[in-house]
């Protein structure tokens, strides 16, 4: 006996909502890690800051402030790590009751075919995945960049003291980057819910995080701040 395709289950308008959550999804991505030069990003921005924090942290006596800083970065990856393992297993769980969620479709006059709404849990699954995976190797790259720091000689006149704090900042980039992508995945992950109302209901959403993720690298009053020249 020969099964359809799952996605041939999937309306045009709504396999056009996905290609269209997914592009806006890569293209803010895109934007924001290769901003224009005349209009630099909020993380690019930050990691400036990222490599001047290591130039400083090679003269500083005692470095028991860096050490706090980059253990409360570790634990900020820690903290979305397990919270996008909850979130997960929830959307696990309700794919094992698809009899209940039909019932809920039903009474709310949505898509009530099962397998429709399978697929649309596994949309936002899919981004909660790709968020785990990002958050999990920025936690280790953290962890790599506080041994990097730890391996900065004491004597700044030390010939591999700026070398070793600039990979420090180096591999504190990259962290802070996956960390970046695993957020923006939690974004598109809200916005994936709505596809349960619809393709217009998705597309909106999508577009709603794209907005709200480009003001905040663009257009913030955290980014105005950051520019602010020394009087």
């Amino acid at each position: 006996m020969m099964y359809p395709f799952p996605l041939q289950s999937l309306s045009v308008p709504d396999l056009l909502a996905c290609i269209a959550v997914l592009a806006m999804w890569w293209g803010t991505g895109f934007a924001v890690e290769h901003p224009p030069a005349s209009r630099i990003s909020v993380s690019r921005l930050v990691g400036d800051y990222r490599r001047d924090w290591m130039k400083q942290f090679v003269t500083r006596s005692p470095r028991i402030f860096d050490a706090n800083v980059i253990d409360s970065l570790r634990q900020g990856t820690a903290f979305f790590a397990s919270a996008c393992m909850l979130a997960i297993g929830g959307g696990v769980a309700l794919i094992g009751n698809a009899a209940q969620l039909q019932g809920l479709a039903q009474d709310l006059t949505l898509e009530a075919n099962s397998l429709v709404i399978e697929l649309k849990i596994i949309f936002v699954l899919a981004f909660l995945a790709n968020a785990l995976l990002k958050f999990v190797w920025a936690h280790r790259l953290f962890g790599y960049c506080s041994i990097l720091m730890a391996a900065v000689p004491n004597d700044p006149a030390d010939p591999l003291a700026y070398h070793r704090a600039e990979q420090a900042a180096e591999i504190n980039i990259t962290a802070a980057k996956s960390f970046n992508r695993g957020l923006r995945s939690i974004y598109f992950a809200l916005a994936a819910l709505a596809w349960l109302l619809g393709p217009i209901a998705v597309t909106v959403a999508g577009l709603a995080a794209t907005i709200v993720l480009l003001r905040r690298e663009f257009a913030s009053q955290s980014r105005e701040v950051m520019l602010r020249r020394q009087p």
